[in-house]
């Protein structure tokens, strides 16, 4: 099956019709009907019924859709990436949320890279559901999450467990700012802490958080290994008697699909999991 069949049949869903497929794809109508004919030749059943108002999806149409945008974007990935480097042996796909890019992911590559010197690392930061899709359907060797579904065939480790503790500005201690680290740091946060459950300030992103406490003021909760440098310099203080929060960071792969290479990568992440680095998250650190 050609990849442009499956091109023009998400082209379609995404106008509602085929004289809107044709326009972006600068094909003739007739060349759009033609694919379709031909790919539900192929498949055997028909994608899509056509009145006056355009094309509404067949629910053999409903079911394919998820197939030909994998189709689409293995294609896409495969044309990014082959033919591979220079004296590259294998690619290793890792990914990462975004919290844990640096310095975790970013220590793990440059472990790599001295480590496995014959083999080319990609790496993708992504939200973690995007980064669990993306590893069932093999797209991702490995990623680095903060809540793990236990999906059949997918190994869960727990690479270390750390410690979400509030802390304050010293010199303007308000307003509460609320840090997004999960629904289930939601539910805890909440019935510990019912009079910050609506906060004034909020952000989903850690590192944007704590930048905007650094330069602004307020309080939140934080990884104890980010804020240490900060805890340790008087930029930021503890706020005493706040509950803290367990945080585990778990690796996930694919079981079956375990080779020696990503073996060895494992040992360097674990490696760089219990090493001293600065997790401040300043990419050009002031401290």
């Amino acid at each position: 099956m050609s990849v442009d069949l499956a091109r023009t049949f998400l082209e379609i869903v995404r106008c509602g019709s085929f004289v809107g497929a044709a326009e972006r794809l600068h094909l003739t109508q007739t060349a759009v009907t033609a694919r379709i004919q031909s790919l539900e030749s192929q498949l055997n059943c028909s994608l899509f019924v056509r009145n006056r108002s355009g094309a509404k999806l067949t629910s053999n149409g409903e079911a394919f859709v998820d197939f030909a945008n994998r189709m689409v974007q293995a294609w896409e990935a495969a044309q990014q990436e082959l033919p591979l480097p220079e004296d590259c042996a294998e690619i290793l796909h890792i990914g990462a949320e975004p919290s844990l890019c640096n310095p975790l992911m970013l220590k793990w590559v440059c472990e790599l890279r001295q480590t496995l010197t014959k083999h080319a690392v990609h790496s993708h930061i992504g939200d973690g559901g995007n980064l669990l899709q993306r590893l069932e359907q093999g797209g991702l060797d490995a990623i680095l999450v903060y809540q793990a579904q236990y999906w059949p065939g997918l190994q869960v480790e727990l690479l270390m467990e750390e410690r979400l503790v509030q802390v304050r500005n010293p010199r303007q201690p308000a307003p509460y700012v609320y840090v997004d680290w999960g629904e289930e740091f939601r539910q805890r946060h909440n019935a510990a802490l019912p009079g910050h459950a609506r906060a004034s300030v909020s952000f989903n992103l850690g590192p944007l958080a704590l930048q905007y406490i650094l330069e602004v003021g307020g309080s939140g909760y934080f990884r104890r290994r980010v804020v240490q440098s900060y805890l340790d310099h008087g930029l930021l203080e503890l706020v005493e008697q706040a509950p803290e929060f367990m945080y585990p960071v778990y690796l996930v792969y694919a079981r079956e699909r375990v080779s020696p290479a990503l073996q060895q990568a494992f040992e360097c992440l674990r490696r760089v999991a219990i090493s001293d680095s600065d997790w401040s998250q300043r990419w050009n650190p002031m401290i």
